[in-house]
């Protein structure tokens, strides 16, 4: 889900923030994509297959050299400095194309980092090591900082030590600690920043010091900035986890799992404290997190209710209202709150009042203030879900699945939004339940729920088992409709294609058609699907 690269574009080149495509016919640089001419291409291919070996000038014309064409060393040179400003390099200071005086070019850029690095916290140079004068003193002192804030912090966080500077990469972690060293007059200045990622926020700095004949000097000031270093980030591991309702007095980890089965169920407690909840908005409506549980409950208040009694329509529409201006307004109070940035989001989606961009960019931003993203990963699959990419949405739900224990909420949630996602997505839909193993949704699955996902696996020239044919014909038409509703406003209205849309609504509307005739159907739906509803 979090990478550095899109996995389509995993073999171009990366050079900071400038991207050659894999064929060098284009560059992506400060947001603009330059196109090469053909000799540009040929002599960029030229460079970047002989990185940091001398080009001369002759080698060079051979890669342009053209039947009946007569090129010179001047066209070499205009060649290159054309190359130059598409990169945005400059020859007085270059980053890839060096001059070697009298004989040619050398490209001397060094590849950026692009596939995900697996850390919470990176500890790197200001500088590149390997021919460094202070590497062994640099690495040693590392060293001794990856250990100790390793052990401060726990398990489940993991900390890696680089020794090149790859800032530029760096930018789907949580924290980068950025070591800097300088000898003068046999002194070591040494200083460290850490620094919150992806924004590069310096969060604390220290200075070390550090006496190269004495190894104590090291391990003491390692001790010490290892310590301050530590409690940042417990201090932040602890935010990050903080609202919701979540108990304050249990460890980070615990919380994340806590906050995970509040974000990604219809769970009972937003009904039951609705209440409690009211109480507080009026006792402090500036309050963030209590206007992100108010909404909670005004969403639970929508989903709890029976599928076969519904919600009048105007009520929903006033209870959504209300739900869009109550985040929208506490927007600007969470930003520092990664899990009520994900009750926002989640709540935004569902309303589905055209902030799916604005719900996309919360989640992203949320999940850079946080290592556990299992809280996420139902949100980020429905907004993959939202728009028809249902391949990534099915990947982000079978990572919760994994990620969930076995007979959970969490759990069985997981498992019916893979399974929405694979009808919309156009699978068969006897094979998508088996897939999801929707005929063992447990015991605590609300009965009239099972018997709805119960109707959307039967493909609609087959006739429902006995047990669920004898429901649907004891509903009424009311009741059928209302079932009708109930699925279109909960899994199938956010779906951008009508396909996918009528995906989802198909067999269902066919069973109780079948029933009830055509006028069970609400107009907004059949407008919805169109004709796709039949086919």
């Amino acid at each position: 889900m979090i990478a550095f690269a899109d996995s389509a574009k995993a073999k171009n080149l990366h050079f900071g923030d400038v991207i050659i495509d894999e064929a060098c016919m284009f560059v992506h640089r400060n947001g603009q994509t330059l196109q090469f001419t053909r000799n540009e291409r040929a002599l960029l291919l030229a460079f970047t297959g002989n990185p940091r070996r001398l080009m001369t000038r002759s080698r060079l014309l051979d890669e342009i050299a053209q039947p009946g064409s007569d090129p010179s060393d001047r066209n070499i040179d205009f060649l290159v400095n054309r190359l130059r400003l598409k990169l945005g390099d400059n020859a007085k200071s270059p980053s890839f194309i060096a001059t070697q005086y009298g004989e040619g070019y050398v490209w001397i850029a060094t590849p950026s980092r692009t596939d995900p690095i697996d850390a919470f916290l990176i500890i790197g140079p200001t500088f590149e090591l390997q021919s460094h004068p202070l590497r062994q003193q640099s690495l040693s002192l590392m060293g001794k900082l990856q250990e100790m804030i390793a052990a401060g912090i726990g398990a489940g966080h993991k900390v890696v030590v680089l020794e090149r500077h790859l800032l530029a990469a760096y930018d789907k972690l949580r924290y980068f600690l950025q070591v800097s060293f300088h000898a003068d007059a046999g002194r070591i200045n040494c200083a460290a920043t850490l620094r919150e990622m992806p924004s590069k926020r310096i969060v604390k700095a220290f200075r070390l010091h550090l006496d190269s004949a004495d190894d104590g000097s090291f391990a003491n000031e390692a001790s010490r900035v290892s310590e301050g270093v530590v409690s940042v980030l417990q201090q932040a591991l602890k935010e990050a986890s903080d609202g919701l309702g979540v108990p304050t007095d249990e460890p980070p980890e615990v919380r994340h799992r806590s906050a995970s089965t509040l974000l990604s169920v219809s769970n009972p407690k937003w009904l039951a404290s609705g209440e409690q909840l009211a109480k507080g908005r009026e006792q402090d409506p500036l309050d963030a997190d209590a206007a992100i549980q108010w909404g909670l409950h005004l969403f639970a208040r929508l989903v709890l209710t029976s599928p076969f009694e519904g919600i009048d329509l105007a009520e929903r529409d006033r209870t959504e209202g209300e739900i869009e201006t109550t985040v929208l307004e506490c927007l600007p109070e969470i930003e520092d709150k990664p899990l009520l940035m994900l009750g926002a989001a989640k709540l935004l989606y569902f309303i589905n009042r055209g902030h799916l961009e604005l719900a996309e960019e919360i989640v992203e931003r949320a999940l850079t203030r946080i290592q556990d993203f299992t809280a996420a990963l139902p949100i980020l699959g429905q907004l993959r879900f939202a728009r028809g990419h249902f391949d990534e949405a099915v990947g982000f739900f079978n990572q919760g699945i994994r990620a969930a224990e076995p007979g959970s909420e969490f759990h069985r949630h997981m498992r019916v939004l893979k399974y929405i996602a694979l009808l919309a997505a156009g699978q068969n839909a006897p094979s998508a339940a088996q897939a999801t193993d929707m005929s063992n949704l447990g015991t605590d699955c609300p009965p009239e729920i099972a018997l709805m996902i119960g109707w959307l696996a039967v493909q609609p020239d087959q006739a429902l088992p006995n047990v669920s044919a004898r429901a649907a014909a004891e509903l009424g038409s009311h009741r059928a409709t209302r079932a009708i509703e109930y699925l279109y406003f909960t899994s199938t209205r956010h779906v951008r294609s009508e396909e996918g849309r009528a995906n989802i609504m198909r067999n269902m509307i066919a069973h109780l058609s079948r029933l009830y005739g055509q006028k069970v159907v609400p107009d907004f739906v059949l407008s919805s699907i169109g004709s796709l509803a039949s086919a």
